[in-house]
């Protein structure tokens, strides 16, 4: 089954199913998504998850081994598959067409993957998924119906403007949905529930002095923990969703991961960028990092984050900026910075 991303809250409030795959251009709808399901899911009874990235060089036997691993408990299991290069190889490919053939009730499996081109959509994997269970294409809206977009976020926190303010922050936000979602939501602090006046809309999104969440991954990327700390501060300060301050420290981790495997098996750096997609002026914090960072530190990372994932999500301990600011510090100024790398 195929659905547009609009159509995924009116199908979960119908039903479960026991495979989803989510994919498309713009994270931010991809991270709804998934929490979406991971909330139906729960209050479904599947109180245990499991998080899979498959990295290159990923076991698939490990997706196979967590479906066959059944609580002592009997309870229902959350599959969290990520494949961040959105190719899964022939061993992947054949095991996630093996999945499909032995849905279970026990067993949810939900896939995210980046933008797929045409022809990845017309892989076996693919098609076996997508007949199998539900796949759900986020992309970003176009520049031209991103005002709507905006309209629809704002009803949600029962706010509203008129169309010339709907275009102003469209317009200022370039069609970058992270940023119309730190507009929006800054609104819903800075004013009360109704309509939004055009000079409070300008107020605030011409606010420039506002920290922003790339901002904080440039810093991670480069190794600069005071820009770090103070840019963390700063959105902890605005009130800015800790879903998406982890999303984006994750998604840096996970592309850092990848490459870095790669590198290690001696592909070439370029290539392995461009499947990242990491393009333009990023490349060169990005190439910082890589120096830096070993695998052990970025699956560290990735482990760390995780665990931040599960406390924000109400099922882990510990405070979270803390660990949030330890995560920072452990990728900046990693114990092995001091030894020279190629």
């Amino acid at each position: 089954m195929q659905l547009k991303g609009d159509q995924l809250g009116a199908h979960l409030e119908r039903e479960l199913r026991p495979l989803y795959v989510l994919y498309g251009d713009e994270p931010l709808l991809v991270l709804e998504a998934a929490d979406a399901i991971r909330k139906k899911a729960r209050q479904q009874g599947y109180s245990e998850r499991e998080v899979l990235t498959a990295l290159p060089g990923f076991d698939w036997n490990q997706l196979l081994a967590a479906g066959g691993n059944l609580s002592l408990f009997g309870d229902r299991k959350l599959i969290d598959l990520r494949i961040p290069n959105g190719k899964p190889g022939k061993e992947g490919s054949s095991a996630l067409q093996a999945w499909c053939q032995n849905l279970s009730a026990d067993n949810l499996l939900l896939i995210t993957l980046p933008e797929l081109d045409w022809k990845e959509e017309k892989a076996a994997w693919f098609i076996a998924l997508a007949s199998a269970g539900v796949a759900v294409k986020l992309n970003a809206p176009p520049l031209a119906e991103l005002p709507g977009w905006i309209a629809g976020r704002l009803r949600r926190q029962q706010q509203s403007a008129d169309p010339e303010s709907l275009g102003f922050i469209a317009e200022r936000v370039e069609g970058n949905l992270l940023a119309a979602h730190q507009e929006i939501q800054k609104l819903a602090l800075l004013y009360p529930t109704g309509k939004l006046s055009p000079e409070q809309v300008r107020d605030a999104v011409l606010n420039v002095a506002r920290y922003d969440l790339d901002g904080l991954r440039e810093a991670l990327l480069l190794g600069d923990l005071t820009r770090f700390k103070r840019t963390l501060d700063g959105l902890m300060h605005e009130g800015e969703a800790l879903p998406l301050i982890l999303w984006a420290l994750t998604e840096e981790i996970r592309a850092l991961a990848t490459v870095r495997t790669g590198l290690d098996r001696k592909l070439p750096l370029d290539a392995l960028l461009r499947d990242a997609k990491v393009w333009g002026p990023r490349q060169s914090a990005f190439k910082k990092a890589l120096q830096r960072l070993n695998s052990g530190e970025l699956t560290q990372g990735l482990t760390q984050a995780a665990s931040i994932d599960k406390t924000i999500k109400g099922i882990g301990q510990g405070k979270i900026e803390e660990a949030l600011l330890r995560l920072g510090l452990d990728l900046c100024q990693p114990q092995s910075a001091a030894r020279n790398r190629r």
